[in-house]
Formats: structure tokens, sequence, C-alpha cells
């Protein structure tokens, strides 16, 4: 028994450090994506599309290794809900690199023109969409629940700055139609960036099951149902 529960710290602690290895490169490949729309820089896109066969081939392995070990050791409670975060945490992961490759591919759909909106906007909404994931792979290594509320905080930002942005980019391509083929790549990034925000925002919840055993979308959902079933009796009542 000593021997499995010591294969199963070293294999656990392996997995722990695969998945933030990856959050890493996650961040570095997004982050060069948006400073390849903003520089015009073809190397960065270059760069890009290589980190996305590194994290292809990350998310592979990590996949492959959290099913192993379910298959050779049999994990129950909290053990089996960080390996299964860590499934769900992956596939989150390789999305964020998939929404940085077609941010690239805009950027190079960009390059040599100009930008209908100043790109001041879009870098912020990088940086907080950024921060969101580098919170949440703190969340995961720490275990901290708590930090699933303000990603959702965070979240609900970053969905206002998308809309507003969305909103000035249609304004630009209504009022100058010759901005068009710019303003529908920028509008992609745009919603590229908030998507990676909510694969962030994905991994703080997974935190919040692993520690507490219930998953807070499930909460959520309920919590829904309930206020609409209550809305709908007082409408009723009132009738």
């Amino acid at each position: 028994m000593d021997h499995t529960i010591s294969q199963f710290d070293t294999d656990l602690q392996a997995l722990r450090s695969a998945i933030t290895a990856m959050a890493g490169l996650v961040e570095e490949q997004f982050m060069r994506s948006v400073a390849a729309v903003r520089d015009a820089d073809l190397d960065r896109v270059a760069q890009v599309l290589t980190d996305e066969a590194e994290v292809n081939r990350m998310h592979i392995q990590i996949d492959l290794h959290c099913h192993q070990i379910i298959a050779k050791l049999q994990p129950i409670a909290v053990d089996l809900r960080e390996i299964i975060a860590v499934l769900h945490m992956n596939n989150d992961l390789e999305r964020i690199g998939d929404e940085a490759k077609k941010i690239a591919k805009k950027a190079r759909e960009l390059h040599g023109r100009s930008m209908p909106v100043s790109m001041e906007r879009i870098d912020r909404m990088a940086i907080m969409v950024r921060d969101m994931l580098r919170s949440a792979t703190d969340a995961f290594v720490t275990l901290d629940a708590n930090a699933c509320e303000l990603l959702l905080a965070r979240d609900k930002d970053v969905d206002k700055l998308r809309d507003e942005l969305t909103g000035d980019l249609m304004s630009a391509m209504t009022n100058t139609p010759g901005t068009v083929s710019e303003g529908l790549a920028v509008v992609f990034v745009v919603q590229s960036l908030e998507r990676v925000g909510d694969h962030a925002k994905n991994i703080g919840e997974y935190v919040v099951t692993v520690v507490n055993g219930v998953d807070p979308r499930h909460r959520r959902s309920v919590a829904k149902a309930l206020a609409r079933a209550q809305a709908n009796e007082q409408a009723a009542n009132k009738n």
C-alpha cells in the first residue's frame, strides 16, 4: 500500500508540473499572438504556429497520463476530482492555444493595414485575460477555491470591454465602409480574447469542484432555475 501511495504522489506531482508548464506555454503563445497584431510582426505569427504543435503534443501527453493514473491506481474522492480537473483544464488550455492561433492568423491578415480602433484597449483586454489565466493557474496550484469569485468578476469586466470594442468596430465599419475587412478581422480578435477569458474562468471553477466537491456551474444553474420559477409564479399570481 505504501508503494502505491508513493507512486500515486509521484505521478500526481508530475501531472501538476506538466499542466502548469502547459499553462505557461499557452500564456506565452497567447501574448505573442496579441503582440503580432499590435506590432504587425510576422515572425511572432510563425512562433505562435510553432508553439501550437508543442501545445498539442503536451495536450495528448497529459491526457494519456491522466487516464493511466486512473486505470492503474484507481484514485478516489479529492484525488480523483483533481485528476478529472486536470483533464478538463488540459482541454481548456488546448483551446486557448487554438484561440491564440486564430489571433495570429488575423495578425497576418491585418499586416500592413491600419487598425480601425486603438490598439490600447485591445492590449488592455489581453492583459486582463492574461491575468485571469495566471490567477486560475495559481488557484489550481494552491487549490484556492476563493479565486473563482474574483475570476467571475473579472470575466464580467472582459465581457463589458468586448461589447464596447465590438460596438465601436461596428460603428467604424458603418461610417467607413472601406474599413470593413480590417474591422471584421479585429472583431474576431476581440472574440478570441473573450473566449480565452472564459477558459480561464472554467479553470477556476474546476478548482472549486476539487476543493468542495461541488460544480459551481451546476449550483448557479439551479439558482437561476429557482429564480425563474419564482418569477413565473409571481407573474401567475398577478394574473
